[in-house]
């Protein structure tokens, strides 16, 4: 049963910090590229950040460049989000995302979501 499930959202002020994590199970986490995806309230679910499957690689959205950083931990089947210099405009549900593509085979997992917001 796939799994992916994320925590560390919650309330944070304007210039505060967060740390997501999404924590998979179920499939094999080494072989997919991760992604985060937000939506506000309202608005569509857009795309935040990727990383490859090695961790080698990673971009960012112009909106989150220079404050966000994905990593992740393939011992750990984990990838985080590390959130700094927050902003009231960041407030949104957080989704990972898992996808494998090859030429044969496609398959993407999404997590549950987890909330942020960011107020004073």
């Amino acid at each position: 049963q796939v799994q992916l499930v994320e925590s560390g959202g919650g309330l944070v002020q304007p210039g505060g910090s967060l740390r997501l994590s999404c924590a998979t199970s179920g499939f094999t986490f080494s072989s997919y590229a991760m992604s985060w995806y937000r939506q506000a309230p309202g608005k569509e679910r857009e795309w935040v950040s990727t990383i490859n499957t090695e961790g080698g690689h990673t971009s960012y959205a112009d909106s989150v460049k220079g404050r966000f950083t994905i990593s992740r931990d393939n011992a750990k089947n984990t990838v985080y989000l590390q959130m700094n210099s927050l902003k009231p405009e960041d407030t949104a549900v957080y989704y990972c995302r898992a996808i494998y593509r090859s030429s044969q085979y496609s398959y993407d997992y999404w997590g549950q979501g987890t909330q942020v917001t960011v107020s004073s």
